[in-house]
């Protein structure tokens, strides 16, 4: 188990307030500034669950930023829930794809800094592993396992 400091506190999204629990496990080189975070060391984050189904939190207004399961290949996309409703959710991916999936295909956006996700290189059609190192907005910087580096869009990238 991990040790550290651990801050408790409630999100101040527009949407939905809901408590979070923020654990440090090392030394913080970096600032809170509201809903934003910048932390250069190991963190662990666990957040509000929106609604469960199939184990997974799903989107529960229109508006979330939304990770979807594009076409239910196992691949999580993020996006923006556009519509929601009847057990569904319309998705608006940030690549700019839509889609309509049962709400056990949505969860919460949850990327942050030092996350491993996959990204499209160069937009080039070829994924490859990384961890993320910059995070802003839609804007995404890229450190590869390889060794290359990236500032791309979070439309060029996925988690499993």
């Amino acid at each position: 188990m991990a040790r550290g400091r651990m801050f408790y506190g409630f999100s101040r999204s527009s949407a939905i307030k809901c408590p979070i629990i923020i654990l440090l496990t090392g030394p913080i080189a970096g600032w809170l500034l509201g809903d934003s975070f910048l932390i250069k060391r190991k963190m662990i984050i666990a957040g509000c669950m929106l609604a469960v189904s199939g184990g997974f939190a799903s989107a529960q207004t229109a508006g979330d930023w939304v990770l979807g399961n594009y076409k239910g290949a196992g691949y999580w996309f993020p996006g923006v829930a556009e519509k929601v409703g009847g057990g569904e959710v319309t998705i608006r991916y940030d690549d700019g794809d839509r889609e309509t999936v049962n709400t056990s295909q949505v969860r919460p956006y949850d990327w942050m800094i030092g996350m491993k996700v996959e990204c499209n290189f160069k937009n080039a059609g070829d994924w490859y592993p990384g961890t993320i190192a910059s995070l802003a907005g839609e804007k995404i910087g890229i450190a590869y396992d390889d060794g290359d580096k990236e500032t791309t869009k979070t439309g060029r990238c996925r988690t499993k």
